[in-house]
C-alpha cells in the first residue's frame, strides 16, 4: 500500500474513531462505581470535612439525638470519563468554531447524559434508607441526594457526633469529626455537604470613619468623593452605552441571597435619588424564593426554600440589588433567596433555580447570576468544594454566567475581618472555581498621587455625580502593608520590621487584612493538616487552559483570581460607594434613613459590589449581541485581554495614565500598588524583627502577596474594564 494513502487511512479511521468516543462519551451509559457489596465494618474517613471551629475549646456537648437535621445534601462523583466529557463540552459551548457553541443543556440532560450510573444511586439511596433517613430525591444532574433525618441517625450512619459549639459568643452546630461511610461507597461517594450551621459572610465592608463628608488620611482632611451611580458611568464609559439604548431592556440579573431586603422601598428611592428612575423606566425589582420542581433522574429533589425574611445580611443584599442596577438600569434584577438550613441559602436558591425546569419566568433561566458571600478553601472543606464547583460547572452548561466576589481580605481568605492574617496564603472556595468569573477590587490612586481636583469637579451635578474621567486606580488595601498608605503616612515605603509601618504607633491603625482579594487556589481539594492553612493533602484547581497564556498569568499550573476587578474601597483614600440601606436594626454595621443629600447615607465598600456591577455590564453584552445566555464567559474576556496585552503589556493602557489613558482599551492595566496584608505567624509571613510583618510568598525575603504588574496580577485580575469597549468588542 501507498504510505501516503495509508497514513490518510489511519487518520481517517482515528477521526472517526475520536467521534464514537465523544459520542460514547456524550450519550454512553456511565460505568458504575459500586463494585462491591457494602460492608459497614470497614469503613473510609471524608476527610477534609471538619470545621476548624468544632475543637474542645468550644465545644459545649453534643446535641440531643432527637434533633431534627433536615434537607442535608449528600454529593456524588461522576466517572472520571463523564467529567472529562462535561468539561469538554463547557469548553466548547464557548467556542464560535465547535457545532455545540452555544448549545445549552437543561439539567436534567446534564443528569441523563453526565450523571453518575443510575444503579449508583440507587445503591446509596437505598443505605441511607436503611440507617432510617428519609429521602427527600435525588437532583436532575444526578449528583446530589437530599435526605433528612435525626442527629442520632447521623452519628450512626456517619460516624461523627453532632455537638453544640460557642464562637465568638455565637451558638452553632457541627459534626466534632470527618464523617465516614462503607468503602465500597466511597468510590462514588464525596461526602455530606455541610452538617453545620456556619454560613459564608457577605464580602462588604462599610466606610471608614468619617464626620461630616470629610475623609481623614494622615490626619489630613478633605472631601470625600462618595461614588454615585453617574461616577460609575463616567469613570467605566458606560454613558455612550446607555446614549445608544443599550441599558439592559430584555435581561435579567439574578442576585443570590439568603436574605430578603429590609425594605424595597430602598431600592426605589436609591433610582429615583440618582436618576436612574426617570431615565431608565424599564427597570425593575423582585424577590422571589425559588421552589424545586421535578427531575427525571432518581425520583423528586424537594428543596425546601424557606422565605428567609430580612436578616443581618440584608444590607448585602440591598446593596447588591442596588448597584447591579446602576451597571444596567433598564434590566430586571431578582432577588433569589433561601432561609439557610445545613446549608447556605443563596445555593439552595441557585440550585433550584437550574435544576427546577421553571427559572424565573416563563421557562427562562436567568443570564446572568452575582454571588457576594465566600469563605477560605480550607474552611469550606473537600466536599463543599466539589459541591460549588459542580453548581457552579451546572450553570456553565446550562448557559448561565456566575459571577462571584473575590474577597475583601488580600490573599488571606482564611484571616477574613482581622487584624492581621495568621493562616497564610489562602483564597475564596466560593470565588476559586474554574466555572465563574471571580471579581476582585480596586481604589482610585487620585488621593495618593495629590490629583484629586483632576478627577472630580467640586460642585455636583443633578443626580449627584461629580466624576469628570476615568479616574487612575490602585488596588483596594487598607492596610499597613500598603506601600502606596506607609509612603503617604511615613515618607517611607517599608511596611515590615521593627522599624517599619505596621510596628510603628502610626501603623497602629491600620491593622486590617482589609483588601481586595486574590491568590493561587491551594486548598480546593484535600486535607490541610493546620486549620484553616494550605497544608497536609491540600490541592488547587487545576489551571483552566482560557487562563493560561496572558502575559503575566503565573506558570503555577493552578486556578488564579481575580479574574477581572473594579473599584471596591471602603473610603480609606476617601471613595466608597453610596447605599441606601434603612433598617433601624443595624445602625452600628452602617444602615441609615435615606433623606437629603446621599452624603449622610449608608456607605460600603467590598467585592460585593464590584461582582453585581460586573454582572451588570455582562447583561450589557448580551442585550448588544441579542443573546440571554453566554454561559463561561471566561474565556473571551482572557483572549479579549491577551489581544489586547500581547506578550509583553499595552503601555497605552496603563490605568495610571488617568485621564488620558488610550481610548480603545478593553482593559484599564493596574500597575501601582498591592494587596499585601499585615501577618503575624510563620505561615507566609515575612517578619525579620518586629511584632507584625507581612503576608509573603517567602518567609525569608519580602515577596509580597500580593503587588501589581503588567497585563494579569493577583491584585486585580486582568485590570478592570473600559465597558463601552468591552460591549462593542464582545465577538
Amino acid at each position: 500500500m501507498n504510505r501516503r494513502i495509508g497514513l490518510a487511512l489511519f487518520s481517517a479511521f482515528a477521526a472517526v474513531g475520536l467521534l464514537f468516543l465523544t459520542y460514547f462519551q456524550l450519550h454512553g451509559q456511565a460505568r458504575r462505581l459500586i463494585t462491591r457489596p457494602i460492608d459497614e465494618n470497614k469503613l473510609v474517613r471524608l476527610a477534609g470535612n471538619t470545621r476548624p471551629q468544632a475543637n474542645e475549646a468550644n465545644d459545649r456537648g453534643p446535641v440531643a439525638d432527637s434533633m431534627r437535621m433536615d434537607h442535608l445534601w449528600l454529593q456524588l462523583k461522576r466517572p472520571a470519563d463523564k467529567e472529562q466529557a462535561l468539561d469538554q463540552l463547557i469548553q466548547q459551548q464557548s467556542d464560535k468554531t465547535s457545532p455545540n457553541y452555544h448549545k445549552w443543556l437543561t439539567a436534567d440532560q446534564v443528569g441523563e447524559q453526565f450523571g453518575p450510573a443510575k444503579e449508583d444511586i440507587a445503591t446509596v439511596t437505598r443505605w441511607l434508607e436503611s440507617h432510617g433517613f428519609t429521602i427527600d430525591g435525588v437532583y436532575p444532574h444526578g449528583i446530589v441526594i437530599e435526605f433528612s433525618g435525626t442527629a442520632g441517625q447521623v452519628r450512626r450512619a456517619f460516624h461523627t457526633e453532632i455537638h453544640h459549639l460557642e464562637v465568638d459568643g455565637e451558638r452553632h452546630i457541627a459534626n466534632m469529626s470527618d464523617p465516614q461511610i462503607p468503602e465500597a461507597l466511597a468510590p462514588a461517594v464525596a461526602g455530606v455537604v455541610s452538617l453545620t450551621n456556619f454560613m459564608p459572610r457577605p464580602t462588604l465592608l462599610k466606610r471608614t470613619d468619617y464626620s461630616l463628608g470629610n475623609c481623614t488620611v494622615a490626619s489630613q482632611t478633605f472631601e470625600c468623593q462618595a461614588v454615585v451611580p453617574g461616577d460609575l458611568a463616567t469613570i467605566y464609559n458606560f454613558n455612550p452605552l446607555f446614549s445608544a439604548g443599550i441599558s439592559g431592556q430584555g435581561q435579567t440579573i439574578v442576585v443570590i441571597e439568603d436574605t430578603d431586603v429590609y425594605a424595597t422601598g430602598d431600592w426605589s428611592i436609591f433610582r429615583k435619588t440618582f436618576g436612574l428612575a426617570r431615565a431608565y423606566p424599564y427597570g425593575t425589582f423582585t424577590q422571589i424564593h425559588p421552589v424545586q420542581g421535578t427531575g427525571s433522574v432518581g425520583g423528586r429533589a424537594a428543596a425546601v426554600c424557606t422565605p428567609p425574611g430580612s436578616n443581618s445580611d440584608d444590607g448585602e443584599a440591598i446593596l447588591d440589588a442596588e448597584w447591579a442596577s446602576a451597571a444596567a438600569p433598564n434590566a430586571a434584577i431578582v432577588l433569589a433567596s433561601c432561609a439557610d438550613t445545613s446549608n447556605f441559602g443563596g445555593f439552595i436558591a441557585l440550585q433550584n433555580l437550574l435544576t427546577n425546569g421553571v427559572g424565573i419566568g416563563g421557562g427562562v433561566l436567568p443570564g446572568v447570576v452575582s454571588i457576594s458571600y465566600g469563605d477560605s478553601e480550607p474552611y469550606v472543606g473537600a466536599t463543599q468544594n466539589a459541591y460549588i464547583s459542580a453548581l457552579y460547572q451546572l450553570a456553565a452548561s446550562e448557559g448561565v454566567s456566575v459571577f462571584v466576589s473575590s474577597g475583601d481580605e488580600g490573599a488571606a481568605s482564611s484571616d477574613a475581618n482581622a487584624s492581621y492574617a495568621t493562616h497564610g496564603i489562602t483564597v475564596s472556595g466560593f470565588a476559586s472555581t474554574p466555572y465563574n468569573m471571580a471579581v476582585g477590587g480596586t481604589d482610585f490612586g487620585d488621593t495618593s498621587a495629590g490629583t484629586v481636583s483632576s478627577y472630580w469637579s467640586t460642585t455636583n451635578g443633578a443626580n449627584y455625580n461629580s466624576a469628570l474621567s476615568y479616574v487612575p486606580e490602585i488596588p483596594w488595601n487598607d492596610s499597613c502593608a500598603s506601600v502606596l498608605i506607609a509612603k503617604y503616612v511615613t515618607g517611607s515605603v517599608q511596611t515590615y520590621g521593627a522599624g517599619g509601618f505596621c510596628n510603628s504607633p502610626k501603623g497602629s491603625p491600620y491593622q486590617t487584612t482589609a483588601s481586595g482579594s486574590g491568590g493561587p487556589s491551594n486548598c480546593a481539594t484535600g486535607t490541610p493538616s493546620i486549620s484553616g492553612v494550605d497544608s497536609g493533602t491540600c490541592a488547587g484547581y487545576a489551571k483552566p487552559s482560557w487562563q493560561s497564556g496572558l502575559v503575566g498569568v503565573p506558570t503555577d499550573s493552578v486556578r488564579d483570581i481575580p479574574d477581572v476587578s473594579l473599584f471596591a474601597a471602603n473610603g480609606i483614600w476617601g471613595h466608597y460607594y453610596v447605599v441606601c440601606w434603612s433598617d433601624p436594626r443595624f445602625t452600628s454595621s452602617g444602615s441609615t434613613v435615606c433623606t437629603g443629600a446621599p452624603n449622610t447615607w449608608s456607605g460600603f465598600g467590598g467585592t460585593s459590589v464590584s461582582s453585581p456591577i460586573m454582572a451588570g455590564i455582562q447583561a450589557l453584552i448580551n442585550q448588544k449581541v441579542g443573546i440571554l445566555n453566554q454561559g463561561l464567559v471566561n474565556p473571551t474576556y482572557y483572549s479579549l485581554a491577551k489581544t489586547e496585552y500581547g506578550a509583553s503589556g499595552n503601555s497605552s493602557c496603563n490605568s495610571s495614565n488617568g485621564n488620558t489613558i488610550g481610548s480603545s482599551c478593553i482593559f484599564n492595566d493596574v500597575t501601582l500598588g498591592d494587596m499585601d496584608v499585615p501577618c503575624t505567624t510563620a505561615n507566609n509571613c515575612y517578619r525579620p524583627s518586629g511584632t507584625y510583618g507581612v503576608l509573603s510568598t517567602s518567609n525569608s525575603s519580602y515577596t509580597p502577596a500580593y503587588g501589581t504588574a503588567v497585563g494579569w496580577d493577583f491584585s486585580t485580575g486582568i485590570g478592570t474594564v473600559n465597558a463601552y469597549n468591552l460591549v462593542m468588542n464582545w465577538p
